[in-house]
């Protein structure tokens, strides 16, 4: 049976200016695993999103300025302790994100809300060591750098780890000391909803947080504000893209962090059994709604056969579930939508000639009308097919095989996007030979998917730019002046 929620589940408000207050018009938002309405939220609408800018803008700009004139020490202890509260309701968090986005609880509550502390946390410590240099320049001045906020950020956020990713943004973007105006995916609002109330109880000003819901005309009154100093975006190429257009008005700053198509390289020398499990977490983990997610799985033709009936061995096991059960590994998409999405590509995978050796099928569990899809796996993909070379952003596996070195490195990079790879093999010389060649902003070594709040994530070419985590993502949120001063 598919679990009931033991969450209260309320109706979504608009948090501006530190109040919680209605909009002209609901939309619901869906459980993936029933296709029930969990609640509605409201939607903000252009005169909405004028409001929230104007709160934004005052806890910036405003007499005080309280939050970036605030002593950074105190700034960074608020973070914190926004950190520790979502620790402390860490499990109603998980059920949130599970009940609202499909994937199952285990990763909800044991991958995605512990990073979300972590990077809070990580970029607290931050707070207290953003700093500009001196320089030396002629004698008769003394020259120094300063390093200030940009101001208000517009944070959107995408559906497939709803309130991991925006604690990306989130982090660096308090630290700096900006505000913010934040927008989750229509389709997965409430955790972020749910973090907008545990901000205020952590203390964090009114108008620096402020958490806007809607659909897609929603997010773009954020980009088009003329208010609003920088948007920080993650999801699709083809609405980054848009974002790019709607921003180039204003000039405001964008960064971009956005689809992949990501190449999973095997080696006939390397430990087979490990980088099967690789493949399939690679793949499979979030139900392939993973923008970095390892679609593309290049196997040395020497194992090719023997690593294939092993991950297809493995493939086969995962079925769809409940994803509230702590045995589930495999959840429910993220919407109906996305679902026949999915399955499209499956049908051009087939009408190409891919071969298909396991999964494949739309799923029933417990006769509900829920999102499944099975785990599915091609083999016999030409790189040029469509299921190789765009984003499926779901449960789907493109098998090819490879020769030597120099084919798989240019297969590998035929494609245009560069967001992540990975490379399995027991020679180290040539782990590092591979990685130094492949055009993407991650490279796992007989791994796949690791994650730390300390190193930063972001992609080359049409997989966006700029990016997330770690020290580098600190410049996107601020700006750099130079002073001189005449001291001859």
């Amino acid at each position: 049976m598919i679990t009931a929620t033991k969450s209260k589940i309320a109706p979504g408000r608009l948090l501006i200016d530190g109040q919680w207050v209605d909009g002209s018009r609901t939309f619901d938002t869906i459980n993936p695993a029933t296709g029930e309405v969990l609640t509605q939220v409201f939607e903000a609408t252009p005169a909405d999103v004028d409001r929230v800018v104007d709160a934004a803008r005052r806890a910036f700009d405003g007499k005080g300025g309280a939050w970036r004139k605030m002593p950074a020490s105190e700034r960074g202890r608020l973070i914190w302790r926004l950190g520790d509260l979502i620790a402390l309701h860490i499990d109603e968090l998980a059920e949130l994100e599970t009940l609202d986005n499909g994937k199952p609880i285990f990763e909800s509550r044991n991958v995605d809300m512990p990073m979300v502390v972590d990077v809070l946390r990580y970029y607290a410590g931050w707070a207290t060591k953003l700093h500009g240099e001196t320089v030396n320049t002629l004698d008769s001045a003394f020259t120094y750098t300063l390093r200030e906020p940009v101001g208000v950020v517009g944070l959107i956020i995408p559906w497939n780890f709803p309130l991991l990713l925006a604690s990306w943004k989130l982090g660096p973007a308090l630290a700096c000391g900006n505000t913010i105006v934040m927008k989750p995916a229509e389709q997965t609002p409430l955790t972020a909803l749910r973090m907008g109330e545990l901000a205020i109880e952590a203390g964090i000003p009114a108008g620096v947080l402020n958490i806007v819901t809607g659909g897609p005309e929603t997010g773009k009154a954020i980009v088009r504000h003329p208010g609003i100093d920088k948007i920080a975006f993650t999801g699709s190429t083809a609405v980054g893209k848009e974002i790019m257009r709607g921003a180039a008005d204003t000039l405001k700053r964008v960064t971009l962090e956005l689809g992949g198509k990501s190449p999973n390289i095997v080696f006939a020398d390397a430990d087979v059994d490990n980088a099967v499990k690789g493949a399939i977490n690679g793949i499979f983990y979030g139900k392939g709604e993973v923008c970095n997610a390892g679609s593309r799985l290049f196997v040395e033709r020497k194992v090719h056969d023997e690593f294939l009936e092993k991950l297809v061995g493995r493939a086969k096991k995962m079925v769809p579930g409940d994803p509230l059960d702590p045995k589930t590994r495999m959840g429910a998409l993220v919407s109906h939508e996305q679902m026949k999405t999915v399955l499209g590509y499956i049908e051009a995978g087939k009408s190409e000639g891919a071969k298909l050796i396991a999964g494949g099928n739309r799923v029933s569990v417990d006769g509900g009308k829920g999102f499944f899809v099975e785990p599915t796996v091609f083999g016999g993909v030409n790189n040029d097919m469509k299921i190789a070379q765009e984003e499926i952003f779901g449960p789907v596996l493109a098998a090819l095989s490879f020769a030597n070195e120099d084919e798989v490195v240019e297969l590998a990079n035929r494609n245009p996007y560069g967001l992540a790879a990975a490379v399995w093999t027991n020679d180290v010389k040539r782990a590092h030979r591979i990685s130094r060649q492949l055009r993407a902003g991650t490279v796992w070594i007989n791994t796949y998917g690791l994650m730390d709040a300390a190193l930063p994530f972001g992609g080359y070419k049409s997989s966006g730019f700029g990016r997330e985590l770690g020290q580098a993502a600190l410049d996107h949120y601020t700006e750099i002046k130079s002073v001189w001063m005449n001291v001859g």
